[in-house]
């Protein structure tokens, strides 16, 4: 067995597990729900506020309740610290992938 020898090696293993552990329970907190697109600024609020829509694999919003939303904002920043949360991102429940922007995931889950 290979031994990393730096810490980005020791760190990316279990970043991309904690990723993909968040993507497993989301799923399965929020049943039908293909992506999760995660922001600072809620439009109803004047300053920082953690908030979260949920999207289905054909587009469409999944409503979730105020406490359901921040509560998987705050997972969501908590597990990506280093994202510039500045601008929305989108994470894939399939993949466990964040990425930056408002975009919709791949069809077909």
């Amino acid at each position: 067995m290979r031994v990393p020898t730096t810490e980005t090696e020791n760190a990316s293993p279990r970043l991309s597990d904690r990723c993909l552990r968040l993507a497993e329970r989301l799923t399965v907190m929020l049943p039908g729900v293909a992506a999760v697109q995660v922001g600072l600024a809620d439009p109803r609020r004047q300053w920082p506020h953690p908030r979260a829509v949920a999207i289905d694999t054909d587009g469409q919003w999944v409503p979730l309740t105020r406490a359901t939303s921040q509560v998987v904002a705050r997972w969501v920043v908590r597990t990506w610290p280093e994202a510039e949360w500045a601008e929305p991102h989108t994470l894939d429940l399939a993949t466990g992938q964040l990425a930056a922007g408002a975009g919709a995931p791949a069809r077909g889950r």
